[in-house]
Parts: C-alpha cells; sequence; structure tokens
C-alpha cells in the first residue's frame, strides 16, 4: 500500500492541486467533463509533464518514469489489444516486464479468478461484452501488483444494472488488496457508493474533499451545494424503531419519514432533490414515504426543474428533468402526489 501527495500540481485544466490520499484508501474524484479529473490521473501515473511535486510514499517521484512508479492504470477506452486472448492481454504487461512465463501464468490464472473470467481466457476482446472487457483491462492493470491502481470512469459505457453490480466487486476486492485506489468519475451517485472520501474537483480545482456523509450535510461551498444537488436537510427531534433496519424520525417541523436504521441515533437526514418524486396520481409502492404536499415554486435552469414543496410542515425541494416535468403539468399552488427514495435518503448519526 502507498500513500499520495500531490503538491501544487498543474497540467493543462489541473491549477495549483494540492491533494493528500492515504495508503489503502479508495479514494474518489468526481466532477463535469472538463473539469481536469483524467489529466490529474496521467499526472500521478507520469504520462505526462506537469509542474509541481507527486510524492509516492514520500518520495518524489517527478523524474520517475511511469514503469517504475508502481502504478496501474485503467483508462476510459480500456486499450485491450484485439490481435490477443483474455489470457494474453493480462500476460502483455508481466511478460514486458520480464516476470518468466509459468510465473506469469500463474499470476494470471489468479486474476482470472479473481475476475470470474477464467472461461473467457481463449476469447477475444470483440467476442466480449462490455462489463467483460472491463473485468479484463481491470485485471491487466492489477497483474503487475501496482502499488496505487488508477482508474478512470471504470463503470462508463455499462447498463445501470451491470455498473452497479461491477461496482460492488470493485469495492470488494479491491478492499481485500489494500491496494490505494483513485477513483474517477463524473456521477456522484457511484462516487457514494464506492468511496472512504470524495475530492469535488470543478474548473481544474479541489472545491471539496470529504467522506461522502459530510460532502451533503457540510458543503463548503455554493457551487458544491450546486453540484450534489442542494440536499435538503431534516433535523430530527424523535425517532422510534420499526423493524430490523428501518426507524420512523420525526422532522423538527413534524415530517414523519421512515429512513434505514443500524443502531445509530439519528440527528439529520439529507434527501437530494432527484430523491423526491411528486405526480398527480397515487404514487405505486407500499406506502412508505408517501405524501400529499402543495407546490409553492417552480424554477427552471438547465433543461431541469426545482420544485419546493411544502410537506407536513416541512419545505422541501425536489427536482425533474424538463420533459418530466412537463407531463406532470404541476402549477404552484396545486396539490401533489410526493414520494421520497428510501434507498437515496443520507443521515448523521448523533
Amino acid at each position: 500500500m502507498s500513500d499520495i501527495e500531490l503538491a501544487n500540481v498543474s497540467k493543462h485544466n489541473c491549477l495549483g492541486i494540492h491533494l493528500k490520499i492515504a495508503s489503502g484508501e479508495l479514494f474518489t474524484i468526481v466532477g463535469t467533463t472538463g473539469a481536469g479529473k483524467t489529466t490529474l490521473l496521467n499526472v500521478i501515473a507520469g504520462v505526462v509533464g506537469y509542474a509541481g511535486s507527486v510524492i509516492i510514499d514520500g518520495v518524489n517521484v517527478d523524474r520517475m518514469p511511469p514503469r517504475k512508479r508502481g502504478v496501474g492504470y485503467l483508462v476510459q477506452d480500456l486499450a485491450l489489444f484485439p490481435h490477443l486472448t483474455v489470457a494474453a492481454n493480462i500476460a502483455f504487461g508481466l511478460e514486458a516486464g520480464g516476470c518468466g512465463r509459468a510465473a506469469a501464468a500463474g499470476r494470471v490464472a489468479s486474476l482470472m479468478d479473481m475476475m470470474r473470467i477464467r472461461h473467457l481466457a481463449s476469447r477475444y476482446p470483440h467476442m466480449l461484452s462490455g462489463g467483460e472487457r472491463k473485468r479484463v483491462a481491470l485485471a491487466r492493470s492489477l497483474a503487475p501488483s501496482p502499488r496505487i491502481l488508477l482508474l478512470d470512469e471504470p463503470t462508463s459505457s455499462l447498463d445501470n444494472q451491470t455498473a452497479k453490480y461491477l461496482r460492488s466487486e470493485l469495492h470488494s476486492f479491491l478492499k481485500a488488496l489494500g491496494i490505494t485506489t483513485v477513483y474517477v468519475t463524473h456521477d456522484l451517485r457511484e462516487a457514494e457508493e464506492i468511496a472512504d472520501r470524495i475530492a469535488l474537483m470543478q474548473n481544474g480545482r479541489i472545491e471539496q474533499v470529504s467522506t461522502p456523509a459530510n460532502l451533503f450535510f457540510s458543503p463548503s461551498s455554493e457551487s458544491v451545494s450546486e453540484f450534489i444537488g442542494m440536499p435538503n436537510i431534516l433535523e430530527c427531534k424523535q425517532s422510534r424503531v420499526l423493524a430490523s433496519g428501518l426507524l420512523e424520525i420525526v422532522s423538527g417541523n413534524d415530517l414523519r419519514m421512515i429512513v434505514p436504521y443500524d443502531g445509530d441515533h439519528i440527528r439529520k437526514v439529507a434527501i437530494p432533490p432527484d430523491a423526491i418524486y411528486i405526480s398527480d396520481a397515487q404514487l405505486p409502492g407500499y406506502g412508505l414515504n408517501r405524501y400529499r404536499g402543495k407546490v409553492q415554486q417552480i424554477t427552471r435552469y438547465n433543461g431541469m426543474v426545482r420544485i419546493r414543496l411544502s410537506v407536513d410542515g416541512e419545505s422541501l425541494l425536489s427536482e425533474l428533468p424538463a420533459g418530466a416535468f412537463e407531463e406532470l403539468a404541476a402549477r404552484e399552488g396545486e396539490a401533489v402526489h410526493v414520494g421520497i427514495n428510501l434507498g437515496r435518503l443520507r443521515y448523521v448519526a448523533a
């Protein structure tokens, strides 16, 4: 395991970056396209020139070539060799680095077992699904036993279900391996699912570094709050256990809500605006977190619509794509059905 420190790093759209990543940490950098995320990975890998310093395990590696930095790098386009089989793709870096054939074969077999792709060993990249290609590319990145793993949008181009499954597996085996991992994504939900800490990057600068929970409850600036969706923060004044894993809380203004429960006393709850659904008809489901509310204000921006709602004494902000809102045809002052997605709630314990 290795720690990483970036000191005043600048390159193209990265501007004076200072960042510390702990040994064994699963660290996610999230931001929009052009924020500088991939450039930062390229700097850590040493595949581009840059100003400033990169320090790995206390050693300045600025003059060290990429192959000696001990960094594995999964790039967005995967760069699998089309003329090589799965097994040969994974073995390529090992053999190029002078690893003996028998040792390389053993390492390749172990990685294929870990990634559950042993049955694909003799296939070529064009014969694989998107998820299978991702697994092969990841195995190839891990083959030389890197101290650090860089992942650039590793679940991009996958359908939602496959991407979620792959993220879950990634989290499990990266933690088991203990590799310091820097994971780039544009999707905040993805970052939440996998990260120990998140760095929010905008316009070439790191705006905030924190745990996923603190990012929601303590955004450092208005631009951070805007990026994460201006979450609704509710104070919990009382609660009662309903069943294993579920708790009913009552907010300061008497809104009752069901939240996931792991035994901690809940002090605050955060609700992303896109986790609040509104409809002019009764919402389907089991009745959990279903309400009647009134539209207070409607604001349109960048293809989205924000709806300020009054629900059981609380003022909540919902956000919908403009097309979905036009189908709804809600107006200010009208009553609507409101639902809150249980799986998207975040809370902070006392």
